[in-house]
């Protein structure tokens, strides 16, 4: 897998090849989500449910100042932490725990960040319960942005957050939601 474009532009990723529980982001993907950002110089970001790392890297490449990286699997971990190494990338917080211990611990910090990236399992079910904790616990910064992938079948109404972009790629669906501002 390859970088799509800034700084580590055609630079190669590692992914766990034929593992079910790690689903890289393809690079179409990725290119259309950070086409839509636009420039994201300078913006901190939250990489959720991480897996290789290639939504946060790529971010990191295109100009962000900071990437935290989450995953509770070990080998999704590993693989991160190989990927930045690789890179040479110091901009990197990789850490290996359950998302909701990582959301507690950026709430008792009072983290922000200008970009969630939020890739869970698709059959989980967690997608409104950790909107619900980046929302009611300030996340997000006013003018962030929540990038959303997954099987297409989530509703966003219990949220002061729009829809702002909606891509689908084969049976992929990834949303941009910001604050509803109005």
């Amino acid at each position: 897998m390859r970088i799509v474009a800034g700084k580590y532009r055609h630079r190669l990723i590692s992914y766990p090849e034929n593992n079910p529980d790690i689903r890289p982001t393809k690079d179409m993907v990725r290119e259309g989500v950070f086409s839509a950002l636009g420039d994201i110089s300078n913006k901190k970001v939250l990489d959720l449910f991480s897996g290789s790392g290639s939504m946060g890297i790529e971010a990191l490449s295109r100009g962000a100042s900071l990437c935290y990286f989450v995953d509770k699997n070990e080998l999704s971990i590993k693989v991160t932490k190989k990927n930045c190494l690789t890179l040479g990338i110091d901009t990197a917080r990789v850490m290996h725990m359950d998302y909701e211990d990582a959301l507690s611990s950026f709430i008792n910090r009072k983290e922000i960040f200008d970009i969630i990236i939020l890739d869970p399992p698709y059959a989980s079910g967690y997608y409104n319960k950790i909107i619900r904790m980046i929302y009611d616990n300030g996340l997000i910064s006013d003018n962030g942005v929540i990038v959303v992938e997954s099987e297409g079948n989530i509703s966003y109404e219990d949220f002061d957050f729009i829809k702002s972009k909606r891509y689908h790629y084969g049976k992929t669906y990834v949303d941009l939601l910001r604050r509803n501002t109005l």
